[in-house]
């Protein structure tokens, strides 16, 4: 095992002990474990994912429980060995590796995966179960899969005050 994986797995291990998602946001953030980690933040999984120096957070970003960050990909072993069957030489693709970068006053549900090369905006709720595949501009409601806009923040927060 690399350096990084041991470190990586130390960092989940560690954030297994830590009972309270804002207090396992600031342990991230105090160990440079992300790229940023903005104030007020809380991050309720576990898990230190693959290349997590390439995530970005803004302030006041809430990442619900299961929330997957994949910011790579691992289709250049198919398609290497697919050249490899049809012409008998290995292929040369590589992996696609990219940034995540997640605005101020974000909510991220549950069971999200969120791929690489995706910006959230600012104001933005994803809701749980959702596949973010593509840009969220800021102001917006969004789910799905693959996610798509269903509203504003505004009108969600004017009608969160009528309940």
């Amino acid at each position: 095992m690399n350096k990084e994986t041991l470190k990586r797995l130390w960092y989940t291990f560690r954030l297994y002990t830590i009972t309270s998602s804002g207090k396992r946001a600031e342990f991230l953030r105090k160990h440079k474990v992300f790229g940023s980690i903005g104030d007020d933040c809380t991050i309720v999984e576990r898990k230190i994912p693959l290349h997590s120096e390439l995530i970005n957070m803004g302030k006041n970003v809430h990442i619900a429980s299961k929330v997957l960050f994949i910011t790579h990909d691992a289709i250049h072993l198919c398609l290497n060995n697919y050249e490899q069957y049809v012409t008998g030489k290995r292929g040369s693709f590589s992996e696609q590796v990219g940034n995540i970068n997640i605005g101020n006053n974000v909510f991220i549900g549950s069971n999200t995966s969120i791929l690489y090369n995706v910006k959230i905006g600012n104001n933005v709720i994803i809701g749980a179960g959702t596949l973010v595949n593509k840009d969220i501009p800021d102001n917006s409601v969004a789910v799905g899969v693959p996610v798509r806009v269903i509203g504003s923040f505004d009108d969600f927060v004017k009608k969160r005050r009528k309940k």
